[in-house]
């Protein structure tokens, strides 16, 4: 392709002999007589280089220069300054302005051609140069938007098409493909204890060793921070797929090394299969997800393959958490109490709150369906200090009537390790007018473990206020006996899952038999719960348990069947009854 030359001179013979001379050396030449129609040339001409003659009426070759280099399409034009004068200001002015070369007339063909040739050629090494840092920077792009810097892995971007190159030729032909999510269950964990610089170190590690496995056939990509996309090579039979997730799941059965430290972690991995579960990536990795959310709810370290129930779950967890943010603020929350009853009297000496969900649409929702959701979301806090706050008032108005009864309330350990938890218990059970030492506040081992050292002083804060402090589920805890003496207790809770088996394993009724030795020797109360049968009572109270709660009594009751209760207890000396 020939280049274009711009030749801007207002003598009409020199102009047409340097325009012969060009063009006869292969060059397309365009000629302007004036600077004014100089300039419109090579605006709308953008020619591959410029000779200007300086002294010129009108626009001047300076004044010509000065408008092409204010104008980014015609700025990187080679510009070569035509001039008759041999004085180094104007050679100086001209080079200032953005002049690339000067001609001095008269000049010979050669001296012409010399000049050309080096601007010409230096434009295009430019251009070279400058295509090539393009082109750079395009790839940079590339790899910020389709790839993972720390892992250099594809993104959700580059899977799809990935994907895409995945999907069989041939429709006809029997081809599963495994899409799976790998979650790490515990990358967050050293993320927060070892800080990103160690996890990062530990999720290249596990890139590396799931890569291996995976390709060449298959796609290792990033989604997050503690996730990883699999696509996985693709199956002729669909039983295949379980053997595939039982290998990945394999990976993780040795160690990483990280900077010489020997790290053990598990994985949760859900899988949808193309094309059964879905056609489009965007669907199969939604399945999947919803699939490894499930593993990872039957404690991780496993893999669950995606079906349709588990979508239908998900969906109405979604609207159940939906339904829960607002349900405190429709009053849509009431309170039931199970009586704890003195072994050796018989009679209701206090009672557990216990949380029921009165859903508008769906009645009466049991707490393991929505505490567990209320803990995940942070809603727990909340609802905690809501049940605290009503326990009070009632036990206030029970107290009133005459019912000197202990209302125990569960605390969550998020509530438990809430910045001024003290405070705020303080002031709701002053606020209610109840006499704190008929308020038992229940925590699990769970709540205190994470931080011992401070639970201690929050314990002994809120048992400086009057208030009972019960350790609930004991016995199935961390270091349940090493934090007894520090912690300042008054009651053990044993675990129903101790009492429900207690008449058929000895191991159970032997655990149950020390744990009452042992609070005794304590100077502590013992309450059992879940007693559901006379057998139960009779063993309890034969090893000398304090209190009971369960079934066996009575279950959860509304405050009208509670009352009734403690109506007919009034009228009879004990509740226990005759079987």
């Amino acid at each position: 392709m020939k280049k274009k030359i711009l030749i801007v001179e207002d003598e009409n013979s020199f102009r047409k002999t340097v325009i012969k001379i060009l063009s006869s050396e292969g060059f397309e030449v365009i000629g302007a007589e004036n600077g004014s129609t100089g300039v419109k040339l090579a605006q709308t001409e953008q020619p591959d280089l410029i000779l200007c003659d300086i002294m010129m009426p009108g626009l001047d070759g300076y004044e010509v220069l000065t408008i092409l280099q204010q104008d980014p399409t015609t700025a990187m034009i080679p510009f070569i300054c035509l001039t008759a004068q041999e004085d180094r200001s104007s050679m100086r002015r001209g080079m200032e302005l953005g002049a690339s070369d000067y001609l001095t007339k008269p000049f010979t063909r050669t001296e012409l051609m010399v000049a050309i040739s080096t601007q010409i050629a230096k434009r295009e090494r430019l251009k070279q140069e400058q295509n090539q840092a393009l082109e750079e920077a395009i790839a940079q792009l590339n790899a910020l938007v389709y790839y993972d810097s720390l892992t250099n892995l594809p993104n959700r971007l580059m899977l799809r098409d990935r994907f895409e190159r995945t999907l069989p030729s041939n429709p006809d032909q029997p081809c599963f493909i495994p899409i799976a999510i790998l979650s790490l269950d515990q990358l967050n964990r050293f993320n927060n204890t070892l800080g990103t610089d160690y996890s990062d170190l530990l999720l290249q590690a596990v890139t590396e060793r799931t890569l291996r496995y995976v390709a060449p056939n298959g796609t290792v990509a990033r989604l997050n921070s503690e996730q990883l996309a699999l696509i996985l090579p693709p199956l002729t039979e669909k039983p295949q797929v379980e053997e595939t997730a039982r290998r990945i799941l394999g990976l993780f059965s040795t160690f990483f090394s990280v900077l010489n430290d020997e790290v053990f972690l598990t994985s949760s991995i859900g899988i949808a299969i193309y094309p059964d579960d879905g056609q489009e990536i965007d669907s199969l990795l939604k399945g999947a997800n919803l699939a490894m959310h499930q593993a990872k709810e039957q404690g991780g370290n496993c893999y669950q393959l995606y079906t349709s129930a588990i979508e239908e779950k998900s969906y109405d967890r979604l609207m159940l958490e939906m339904s829960l943010r607002q349900a405190l603020d429709r009053n849509e929350f009431i309170l039931y109490y199970q009586p704890q009853v003195h072994l050796q009297t018989g009679k209701i000496v206090a009672a557990e709150a216990l949380i029921r969900w009165l859903h508008p649409d769906r009645g009466l929702i049991s707490p393991a369906e929505f505490i567990p959701l209320a803990e995940e979301t942070g809603l727990i806090v909340r609802l905690d200090e809501w049940v605290l706050q009503n326990a009070c008032e009632q036990a206030k108005i029970w107290q009133q009537t005459g019912h000197q009864l202990t209302i125990a309330v569960n605390l969550s350990g998020l509530q438990f390790n809430q910045p001024g938890l003290t405070q705020r218990v303080i002031h709701i059970i002053r606020e209610s007018q109840v006499n704190p030492c008929h308020v038992e506040i229940e925590l699990t081992e769970s709540a205190l473990v994470q931080n011992p050292e401070l639970a201690i002083c929050i314990l002994r804060d809120l048992k400086d206020f009057s208030l009972q402090l019960s350790l609930d589920d004991f016995g199935t805890g961390y270091s349940s006996l090493s934090y007894l003496q520090q912690f300042p207790f008054d009651t053990l809770k044993i675990d129903r899952s101790f009492v429900r088996d207690l008449l058929t394993s000895s191991k159970n009724a032997a655990i149950i038999n020390a744990i009452i030795q042992l609070a005794g020797q304590l100077n502590l109360k013992v309450i059992a719960e879940g007693v559901e049968t006379r057998e139960q009572y009779d063993f309890l109270r034969k090893n000398h348990c304090d209190l009971i709660q369960g079934y066996y009594f009575s279950p959860p009751l509304a405050v009208a069947d509670f009352e009734a209760l403690l109506s007919e207890q009034r009228h009879h000396s004990s509740v226990v009854k005759d079987l």
